[in-house]
């Protein structure tokens, strides 16, 4: 654990929403273009329940963790391998990265970076990241409460997506 006078709690908060509002800006960018190219959105009625779950667990950070909380530097070290895990799946997407599900009929599935190993490895990240960052700070009941609320949200997405992507998932599967 490490204490000080520094507010670390402010700091890593304040990267971390800089950070997400940087990915909302390139994600906007990104449907933009895809939708200019024949994307079509799946699932746009639950990005608002997905907007707010992010939105509230990162208020619940904000309200209910002291500033000065200690640090779990093994925990504050496992959230950096996830970002870095989240920045390597924003560089495997590049312009088809959005917070959307947004797909180009028959375009070619992105196989690179974490996508050649997993389906859906950003779904992994951001569920590491909810149950992760309130441990960081001994929030154990904040990663509790928000990673039972995620997981459903999660499970109905990636079933969209898996139905957004079942046509492109079978023509990759005759182009091998």
């Amino acid at each position: 654990m490490s204490e000080g006078a520094f507010p670390w709690r402010d700091a890593i908060l304040a990267l971390l929403v800089l950070e997400r509002l940087a990915e909302l800006w390139v994600a906007r960018g990104n449907a933009k273009a895809l939708r200019a190219r024949g994307g079509i959105e799946a699932g746009a009625g639950h990005y608002p329940l997905l907007v707010a779950l992010h939105v509230a667990w990162l208020a619940a950070l904000i309200l209910f963790v002291p500033r000065r909380a200690p640090i779990d530097l093994v925990m504050l070290a496992g959230f950096a391998v996830l970002m870095a895990a989240r920045a390597w799946v924003l560089v495997a997407l590049g312009r088809y990265w959005t917070t959307r599900i947004i797909t180009i009929p028959g375009a070619p599935l992105v196989r690179r970076g974490p996508y050649r190993y997993l389906r859906h490895p950003n779904y992994l990240v951001v569920a590491g990241e909810i149950i992760v960052l309130p441990l960081v700070f001994g929030a154990w009941e904040i990663a509790l409460v928000f990673t039972a609320l995620n997981l459903p949200l999660l499970a109905y997405r990636i079933r969209i997506e898996d139905r957004a992507l079942a046509e492109r998932r079978a023509l990759s599967v005759r182009d091998r």
